[in-house]
């Protein structure tokens, strides 16, 4: 055989090999891309990805880190790893020099001499299993969000820059429909949330008294609006006998879920001690003991307690750190009622205070949250306890209902479109003329 016929028989040869390498790197990327294309699940698309590198690119293991939102430092969360099955070695774990690297340089990193390359320096060399290293970066709207890597190329050339290109266009092929999946599923998750709230929300609704007590000669109402979905506000009505009225309003430390999984402790707590008809002062000693126990020392509760008898007019009342309830008489006389103590669960083993009142005819108890006070406006000014006396002063021929109406619209008209942070709870006691 002559020697021309030789070279273009290698000629062949080769281009016979390029054009095996061509089909395969178009097969596996035909079938990542119809794959990634056909679901939605975040970790079925990384895992397809990361199977279909590994058995091409004939690996020891692969594996793809995204990089975790909603932190103040850039740090990488691995979704998938997977190993050839012949390999003996423990999951490799990314160094963090490796995700350094990848956050600063934003482009494909190829280390065939693992031990001796000075890329990327790393502790324990004599006792690493990796000898070569093929990473490539996931970016998406010209944002890193992840990174592809592949660990150990069995042929022992380590990997080609065939291999980089590879890679890179795989990594460029997944990563936006890696932060689409990423997003439906964050989106999925948060609709979840919204469900989860929505029966919290229900819940809480059915915790409060869904209408106020009838007492001949009394005018009663009570109302709630929680800032958000759920609340940490509370106001309850607890009849203890016919002549006997145990009423509450409560504010509890905190915004959202967890302040409306205490206030129902809260609550529960009150009920149990109303049934033992202890006086305010008792109840709330009680309850602050309970509640001091079993809470973190940064939860706590305001809380203003009192027993009203019909039969009497006589109201007992005890104040745990609530705003002070106004009390408006015929003559307009205005008292304010603070008799009482420290907010719940600050400090245990408390003595509250309790003090007695003669409702009279015509006589106005208006308790309510600082919600109420600290309802602001765009000018960031806030509604203030002065305008919510006088709007109260104004308002004391209406029924209990219509001034709990009117107090709310006003406090609304007075915000306007800003956004409000506290709930807003209020009830008024009247006793009829």
């Amino acid at each position: 055989m002559d020697e021309q016929l030789k070279k273009r028989i290698e000629n062949l040869e080769k281009e016979n090999l390029h054009l095996k390498e061509g089909i395969a790197e178009l097969s596996i990327l035909n079938e990542i891309g119809i794959a990634i294309r056909s679901t939605q699940s975040l970790e079925k698309i990384i895992d397809l990805i990361i199977h279909k590198c590994v058995k091409h690119l004939h690996v020891e293991q692969g594996v793809i880190s995204l990089l975790e939102k909603n932190k103040e430092e850039d740090n990488f969360k691995t979704m998938i790893r997977e190993s050839d099955q012949t390999s003996q070695f423990l999951p490799y774990r990314m160094d963090e020099q490796l995700l350094g690297w990848m956050i600063k340089n934003k482009k494909p990193l190829l280390i065939n001499d693992y031990q001796n390359d000075n890329k990327i320096t790393t502790s324990h060399l004599e006792t690493c299993p990796i000898k070569s290293i093929l990473a490539v970066p996931l970016i998406t709207r010209d944002q890193l969000i992840g990174l592809l890597a592949m660990f150990n190329k069995k042929n022992p050339t380590g990997f080609s820059e065939s291999d980089q290109r590879l890679l890179s266009i795989i990594a460029t092929q997944s990563a936006q429909v890696i932060e689409t999946a990423r997003l439906f599923e964050e989106e999925r998750h948060l609709l979840n949330i919204r469900e989860e709230m929505r029966f919290a929300k229900d819940i809480q609704i059915k915790l409060l008294p869904d209408k106020a007590p009838r007492v001949s000669g009394y005018d009663i109402a009570g109302l709630s609006i929680p800032a958000k979905e759920v609340g940490g506000d509370y106001f309850d009505f607890i009849p203890l006998s016919d002549t006997q009225l145990t009423f509450c309003l409560g504010d509890v430390s905190g915004k959202g879920l967890p302040a409306s999984l205490l206030m129902a402790n809260l609550q529960a707590t009150l009920r149990g001690q109303a049934l033992f008809k202890n006086t305010p002062s008792e109840c709330l000693y009680y309850s602050n003991v309970l509640l001091y126990n079993s809470t973190s020392p940064e939860k706590f509760a305001t809380l203003f307690h009192g027993i009203l008898d019909f039969s009497t007019h006589e109201l007992k009342f005890s104040n745990a750190g609530h705003d002070h309830p106004f009390l408006f008489s015929q003559n307009q006389e205005v008292l304010r009622l603070q008799t009482g103590g420290i907010l719940l669960g600050f400090m245990n083993d408390y003595k509250y205070e309790e003090d007695t009142y003669l409702m009279k005819n015509g006589d106005v108890l208006f308790i309510y949250s600082d919600g109420l006070t600290e309802a602001m406006n765009s000018r960031e000014e806030e509604f203030g306890e002065d305008r919510l006396q006088q709007l109260i002063q104004n308002s004391l021929s209406l029924k209990a209902e219509e001034i709990i109406n009117k107090t709310i619209s006003e406090i609304k008209e007075f915000a306007g479109d800003t956004p409000q942070m506290d709930d807003m709870t209020v009830m008024v006691i009247k006793r009829m003329v």
